[in-house]
Order: C-alpha cells, then sequence, then structure tokens
C-alpha cells in the first residue's frame, strides 16, 4: 500500500495529501529504505532517458559523430525547448546527415513560457524539434545511423534500436519482465517495480561492476548531466537546480509523478511514484529523503529550500501555506515483516 509523503497546508489546514511510495536501494542490490510499496509497479517514464542512451553511447557514436558532451547531456533530457536545447539537437541531427523531419516524437509547445511567447511573436508553429523528448529521439537516430539499421521506424518496439534499448534496460535494472507501453512521444515505455528502477541508478552511478562498454557509457554520460544540467532540464527547472548545486546526484524526472535519483559517493538509487502523478509532490519527497539520508549540506538544503518546501502562494503573491513532505523512512531490512 502507498502512504501520504506529502500534505499541501493553507491557513493551518491540510487541503490536500499526496500518497505514493519510494524505494532506495544500493548497487549491490540491498533494499535500504522504503516507504509505501517498493514494489510498486508502474512506468519509468521519462527517468528511463538516462540508462536508454547506454546503448548509444556504448556503440561508438559520440566520438564518431563528434557529440559534444552538451549534446550528450540534451540526449537524456526531457527539456524546456529552449534555444540550448533546439540548437543541441539541431546539431545532432546535422551531424549524421539529418534534419527533423525525421524525429517522430510528435508535437507539443514548449515547455519554456519564454520560448513558447517567442514562437508565438515570430508568428510560427511549434514543431517536432521543440517536444521536450527531441533530444532521446535524436539519440535513437545517432544509434540508428551508427549501426546502419532503418531510420524510419526507429521508434517502434520490433525496431533493432529499440531491441538494444530494451536490452540495457533489463541489463541495468536485473529486471526480465519489463512490461512494455508507449510513452508519450510514441516509444517504448518500461513498467517495472520502484526497486528495479532505483537499482538501475544505483549501478549507474557506481558502475564499478557493470561490463566495460557500459562502465564507461555510464560514467560518460553522468558527467554529462552534471557538466550540463540546464541542458537536462532548463531554466526553472529542480532537476537543473540540483544537479547545479550538488556534484552528489543526478536526478531525472518522468512524467505522472516520477522521479529517480542517483547518488554518486555512495552508490545508492532512488525512485518514487506520485500516485496521482503530482509533479508539485516530487521534489518535496526527493528533498526530504536527501536530507533524511544526509546526503546534502546544509547549505545545499538552504539553496534549494524552494524545491524542499514549496510555499503555497494566492494570486496576490501573499504567502498562505506551503507543501510539506512528511513521512518516515523504513528500514528496508524490515520490509519482509514489516505487515505482519
Amino acid at each position: 500500500m502507498s502512504e501520504v509523503l506529502v500534505k499541501v497546508y493553507r491557513s493551518g489546514i491540510v487541503e490536500s495529501l499526496h500518497r505514493g511510495s519510494l524505494a532506495v536501494v544500493n548497487k549491490d542490490g540491498e533494499l535500504l529504505y522504503y516507504a509505501g510499496d517498493p514494489y510498486y509497479v508502474t512506468y519509468m517514464r521519462s527517468s528511463a532517458k538516462p540508462l536508454q542512451a547506454i546503448p548509444v553511447v556504448e556503440s561508438g557514436a559520440i566520438d564518431r559523430y563528434g557529440i559534444t558532451e552538451r549534446e550528450l547531456a540534451t540526449i537524456v533530457s526531457s527539456h524546456n525547448g529552449e534555444e540550448i536545447h533546439i540548437n543541441a539537437v539541431a546539431s545532432i541531427l546535422s551531424k549524421i546527415g539529418l534534419d527533423e523531419s525525421y524525429l517522430k516524437c510528435g508535437v507539443h509547445p514548449p515547455y519554456s513560457e519564454d520560448a513558447r511567447k517567442k514562437l508565438i511573436l515570430e508568428g510560427k508553429e511549434p514543431t517536432p524539434i521543440y517536444n521536450n523528448c527531441s533530444g532521446k529521439h535524436s539519440g535513437m537516430l545517432l544509434l540508428a545511423k551508427m549501426k546502419n539499421y532503418p531510420l524510419e521506424e526507429y521508434y517502434k518496439p520490433q525496431h533493432p534500436v529499440q531491441k538494444e534499448v530494451l536490452k540495457a534496460m533489463k541489463y541495468m535494472t536485473e529486471y526480465d519482465e519489463i512490461k512494455i507501453g508507449v510513452d508519450g512521444c510514441g516509444v517504448p515505455v518500461f513498467g517495472m517495480p520502484l526497486y528495479n528502477m532505483a537499482l538501475g541508478y544505483a549501478k549507474f552511478v557506481a558502475p564499478t561492476d557493470l561490463e566495460k562498454g557500459k562502465k564507461e557509457a555510464a560514467e560518460r554520460i553522468v558527467h554529462a548531466m552534471q557538466s550540463y544540467p540546464e541542458n537536462v532540464a532548463g531554466t526553472k527547472r529542480f532537476d537543473t537546480a540540483l544537479m547545479r548545486t550538488t556534484k552528489k546526484v543526478i536526478g531525472k524526472a518522468g512524467a505522472e509523478g516520477v522521479y529517480c535519483v542517483g547518488v554518486l559517493d555512495k552508490g545508492i538509487g532512488i525512485a518514487l511514484k506520485i500516485d496521482d502523478g503530482s509533479g508539485r509532490a516530487r521534489s518535496p519527497v526527493i528533498m526530504e529523503i536527501l536530507k533524511k539520508l544526509k546526503i546534502l549540506s546544509e547549505k545545499e538544503l538552504e539553496s534549494l529550500k524552494k524545491y524542499h518546501i514549496p510555499l503555497n502562494k494566492n494570486c496576490r503573491e501573499e504567502i498562505i501555506g506551503e507543501i510539506l513532505p512528511e513521512f518516515t523512512l523504513q528500514n528496508g531490512k524490515k520490509y519482509s515483516t514489516a505487515g505482519e
């Protein structure tokens, strides 16, 4: 069963609740801590992107086509559609001799309000390159180009690109029964327990035991994410702020209330699912976990306070409450007897 993780207060009264589950796992597969159901099965959504990029890097395509670290960070992004993101995706496509007509991610307005306004003022419509998943799709095209796979249906489950990605996901998460669904951008999405998502992230940030090619790929992706966090997400985004503030973790949001974190120096992975899919509950929970585990310093916690305890404001910008993470991390060793 999930449990209440976040309470939304208005003028001293709890107005809303967000329930969910989380798992904290080390690279050796030990469930260290949990709340709710650490084996809750859900889709990993965009939190899978850093792991999905492993076959791209492992193939040698990054070096062959001269892909920069900023561009690699964009390959694992759910980006805002800002200029730095559009330029990176366009550059990747140009380097492999393609244009955005090859992107099969669909179209939506850019997440960034400034980018949306700019398009409107210029009288332009959004195109696939503005889709938050265009970086991931450019990476998949990069892998297809490197391996001489067909380019037209790279997004379909039966395509060799997606088969390589699925194989890597099974390897990293140690879960062979992955449920395949369709993500918002059309490519396969991976359903698995939170425990296995967290395990995948733990191995990703502490890759000493991985196969050589995957170890080197993981190290390069982590370094790119830390070096260019603004390309992983964008302006005013929690992912960006978290990785810019500290070099201890990498974090990646997923849709429908999913969030995954890897703690580098401890070889720990964290996976979170908010039951109602709310995005507003994710950062308070992740910040509270990092606080409880003493991952972040007091200075780092203070710098990220607005994500830890967001203020509830009215239309006059008056503070009328706050959003508080309120939960206990249970000892993972006691999980099997917790319900007895």
